[in-house]
């Protein structure tokens, strides 16, 4: 069958499935808006997972359906795209395209390279996975694996050991999508987190806080997949790295800003009320200082008298991905609104609400882990979060300790090039086969849910 074919045929498969699914829900009881959230889910779940649409466009299909059936009102269906996490991430793509356009990621990488990866090949996979992962807690997982792949690979064209080559690809992919785990804004199933978060609980989620548990996590597990990846590397480390040139100012003034924002974002509201309780703005949030960041990249001038941010560059940020934000948090919405998270939650209680916490959320990592594995980690967050919401209320568990978790778990997906972006840009180096990285995946996926159930539970 050919791709079209095959397009064609899940186009027309899924509208079937969610009538389907509208008719057995609502024969058995189930109420209409109920059953029309869970088709409509379904739907969006299938199209997301099959790319029958693109996937921006399939995130439209929340903010249409759901006001056609009577689940919401078409205020409130639109309120997912207004709320201020999409703020939050618009901001952190900007700055990221800015940090991208003046050049100082790749002077980072080399400067950490350099200083951590010089004596032993272990020491190079240890330096290539810091810069990875710290590069990652602030720009997209996906532009630092492309940026930080071509240092790789010229690394092994002067390293003749076929030892070599596996595990140090697969530690810049892995660690890359380890990063993103440290902070709000470091990968998008964060910040889906923080959105569905709000709309249940109507609490924030504040950038310190995610930092205080996701933090820790990423200090642990990177050591864990470096000691794992390099358990066969050893010998010296003979390799030249690419020369630097002087500071430019553009790298300087871009760096400024950054650092002034992550400050800005790390002491908002702590400790002792943070510098808006100093100043008595207590209406600021996460998603003001992003924009504010996002505008000065545009106001500060560069060497050539416009903005360290010029618009061109901007608009090649995934403007897409803000809207499958915006649709997960309307799906959250629907689910309650509907009656549905209700319903979920009563049949989740009676199926493992008696087991105990820590083993429940070592399921949900284990499940997230590998559904993730076939799935974007980004539609898997976003359908599942909700879900987890509803079955944390019914068994009486704060909604953070599976819902934390389970959006942790979706970046630590490491057995299968369509799992996550880094993997897939391993995959195309063609120095990895799919079977390599299933072997050096599956024991990282068992290790990682239970660390991170574990760990989880503890800091949360």
């Amino acid at each position: 069958m050919s791709k079209a074919s095959s397009v064609n045929t899940h186009l027309f498969v899924g509208p079937l499935l969610a009538a389907l699914l509208y008719w057995l829900m609502n024969a058995s009881g189930v109420s209409t808006p109920a059953s029309a959230t869970a088709a409509i889910t379904l739907l969006t779940a299938w199209y997301w997972a099959t790319e029958a649409l693109p996937i921006p466009a399939t995130s439209l299909i929340p903010f249409a359906l759901f006001p056609v059936f009577g689940v919401l009102n078409h205020k409130t269906a639109a309120a997912g795209m207004g709320s201020h996490i999409i703020l939050l991430m618009l901001g952190g793509f900007l700055m990221a395209k800015a940090l991208e356009k003046s050049g100082a990621h790749r002077r980072f990488a080399i400067m950490i390279l350099r200083s951590v990866g010089q004596n032993s090949l272990k020491r190079l996979i240890l330096a290539f996975m810091l810069a990875a992962a710290l590069l990652s807690m602030w720009i997209s997982n996906t532009a630092t694996c492309l940026m930080l792949m071509p240092i790789v690979l010229a690394c092994l064209n002067q390293i003749e050991d076929p030892k070599l080559s596996t595990p140090l690809i697969l530690s810049v992919a892995y660690a890359c999508s380890i990063g993103g785990i440290a902070t709000l804004i470091g990968t998008p199933p964060n910040v889906i987190f923080a959105g569905v978060y709000e709309e249940i609980s109507g609490g924030e989620f504040g950038f310190l806080d995610w930092m205080a548990i996701g933090g820790p996590i990423v200090i642990i597990l990177l050591p864990v997949a470096w000691a794992w990846l390099s358990r066969n590397v050893s010998g010296s480390c003979p390799i030249a790295l690419p020369d630097l040139p002087d500071w430019q100012q553009d790298e300087k003034r871009v760096v400024a800003v950054f650092s002034l924002v992550i400050l800005l974002w790390v002491f908002r509201s702590q400790p002792f009320g943070g510098w808006t309780g100093v100043l008595g703005l207590s209406g600021i949030g996460d998603a003001t200082v992003s924009m504010l960041g996002a505008l000065m990249m545009f106001a500060v001038r560069s060497e050539k008298g416009d903005g360290l941010l010029d618009w061109p560059t901007a608009t090649t940020i995934p403007w897409g991905i803000l809207l499958m934000y915006g649709a997960g948090i309307t799906i959250a919405k629907a689910f309650f609104e509907s009656g549905l998270a209700g319903l979920i939650g009563t049949h989740f209680s009676a199926g493992i609400g008696g087991f105990h916490p820590l083993l429940i959320v070592l399921l949900v990592c284990l499940s997230i882990t590998f559904f993730t594995e076939l799935n974007s980690n980004l539609a898997t967050t976003t359908l599942v979060l909700p879900i987890l919401a509803a079955a944390a209320t019914s068994t009486g568990l704060p909604i953070e300790l599976l819902m934390i978790p389970a959006t942790i778990s979706a970046s630590c997906a490491f057995m299968l090039p369509v799992a996550t972006a880094p993997n897939a840009i391993a995959y195309a180096t063609e120095k990895i086969s799919v079977k390599q990285m299933m072997r050096e995946g599956l024991l990282l996926n068992l290790l990682f849910a239970g660390l991170i159930a574990g760990l989880c539970y503890l800091l949360i």
